[in-house]
């Protein structure tokens, strides 16, 4: 009897090796594409329309940061990813409004078409929720930052702040004088100290194998916090 299972046990061995080696090639070849792919030139005009101060290169880092949130989707999963830029997410809509190659990128990034949410306004600049965490956990992973004791920003968190983008959202690592300069959340200015939690928040526990293009392990879906990053992909 334990000889006849022998066979039935690799042919399972053998299928489920097959299905994890495809979909591995499979991440590879989407993260790829996200990395070499071209915005159409009417897309980038609609940002220097609305930005005229933004220059050639700081424009090209705005959609440097686009493709950023999109690999973080991504690796996500399906999992909601927050969006901490208010210019990244004007990039995002006006990529959105051409429809046909939006359709048509999502489907090769991302094998499915990936919605947009309505922004969400942050209820306190020190309490971040599932979203934020995992766009924060995610974007550190794609610098090499370590999320709990980083020494510089993300891009995708910087961004707003670096380049002055009016009402963007803009995130110190000095949560000291963060809290010095922001009374309220109207003020657009959050701690990026407290996003991961470090100091032990529910949720902390999932992790990031980005050597091979691994998948994304659903961290951070607790939802004891309350509060937004912005809009976000679902």
């Amino acid at each position: 009897m334990q000889n006849n299972l022998i066979p039935i046990i690799f042919f399972i061995l053998l299928i489920t090796a097959t299905i994890v080696i495809f979909k591995k090639k499979k991440r590879t070849r989407q993260l790829g594409f996200i990395k070499s792919y071209l915005f159409h030139k009417s897309i980038k005009n609609k940002i220097y329309n609305k930005h005229p101060q933004l220059t050639p290169d700081e424009s090209h880092l705005v959609f440097r940061a686009l493709r950023d949130y999109f690999w973080m989707c991504n690796k996500a999963n399906r999992n909601m990813v927050a969006m901490p830029s208010q210019i990244v997410d004007e990039a995002w809509h006006e990529f959105i409004l051409f429809t046909r190659n939006y359709e048509q990128f999502c489907s090769k990034a991302l094998g499915r078409f990936l919605h947009h949410t309505p922004t969400e306004a942050m209820s306190s600049p020190t309490l971040a929720q599932s979203g934020i965490k995992r766009a924060w956990r995610l974007a550190c992973a794609k610098e090499n930052i370590d999320p709990n004791n980083p020494k510089k920003l993300p891009l995708i968190f910087a961004i707003d702040s670096m380049l002055n983008i009016p009402g963007g959202f803009n995130y110190s690592l000095d949560c000291l004088a963060n809290k010095q300069n922001s009374t309220n959340s109207s003020t657009g200015n959050y701690c990026a100290g407290h996003i991961n939690c470090a100091s032990g928040c529910a949720g902390d526990s999932g992790a990031i194998n980005d050597s091979d293009g691994g998948f994304f392990d659903g961290m951070f879906d607790s939802s004891g916090s309350d509060c937004g990053g912005g809009c976000g992909g679902d």
